[in-house]
């Protein structure tokens, strides 16, 4: 789509003060999607030359905010972590062309803070933070499960631009589960729950996504019967927090979000002998 209310597009490497009207531009499979009446110039990101994917010394894994789909998917297919199916899980949980697979990005997903946005589940799941960076260059860092405040809504301030989101070593070594619900074939996740099983002490994490208007990430610190596990999730989530659109009630979502948090619990405590 045309964005006729932009005058100007700028490149990223050349400081200029932010000012109304302003928008990252990253792979702009968003932007370009539908009317942006607010929007004056775009300030593009495609030629800052971050790497995609940076392996730390400490094991854990550094996502560019202009990695695309295609990147992460390509290269979660030859990384040897256990949590690296889970990559591609969430990828295809992407409902896109290949156009929109080889131009969206992890940071502009995060960023447009949807509530089916896998790179939120995948990220979130994994106990991601993000590294966020002011207009004065200054550096401020907080957790994904934090930096998604709402339905479309994040805690980017004015300006603020998301540079990269980390995964620690901790996280990539869990056995991971994947469920995801949709009422369509091919329709936009409805309910995306994961869950990760920590080698170390045996504590799981459940991630709830797509069926909440945040990501609710919630740590045990050993597996919990079906009974804590469904009364866990009642307690941390309120009856305005499950997401009601075109694409699911709050009551479908809250059913499929506790039937699939209850398969993922059974299948990680099989697994884990317990």
């Amino acid at each position: 789509m045309d964005l006729n209310t932009v005058r100007d597009v700028r490149d990223a490497r050349q400081r200029a003060p932010w000012r109304s009207g302003d928008a990252w531009l990253g792979g702009g499979t968003y932007l370009f999607s539908e009317p942006q009446p607010h929007v004056r110039r775009l300030v593009d990101l495609s030629r800052m030359g971050w790497e995609p994917l940076t392996r730390h010394p400490d094991g854990s894994l550094e996502i560019a905010a202009t990695c695309t789909i295609a990147q992460l998917s390509r290269f979660a297919a030859s990384y040897e972590v256990p949590a690296a199916p889970l990559f591609e899980q969430c990828c295809r949980a992407f409902l896109a062309s290949f156009k929109i697979w080889n131009m969206a990005t992890v940071g502009g997903n995060l960023c447009n803070g949807l509530p089916a946005g896998p790179m939120i589940s995948l990220t979130a799941a994994l106990d991601g933070g993000v590294l966020l960076q002011a207009q004065d260059g200054s550096l401020r860092r907080t957790r994904v499960a934090d930096f998604i405040t709402g339905a479309g809504r994040t805690d980017l301030a004015e300006g603020e631009l998301l540079r990269s989101v980390t995964l620690p070593a901790r996280s990539l070594a869990c056995r991971t589960a994947f469920r995801q619900a949709s009422l369509y074939g091919l329709g936009r996740s409805g309910a995306l729950v994961i869950a990760t099983l920590d080698p170390l002490d045996g504590s799981l994490a459940l991630t709830l996504t797509a069926a909440t208007v945040r990501p609710f990430r919630l740590w045990f610190p050993l597996p919990p019967d079906a009974a804590a596990l469904h009364d866990t999730i009642d307690r941390a989530v309120a009856a305005r927090d499950w997401f009601d659109d075109l694409h699911g009630l709050p009551a479908w979502r809250r059913h499929m979000a506790l039937r699939l948090s209850e398969e993922i619990r059974r299948e990680l405590t099989r697994e884990a002998g317990r």
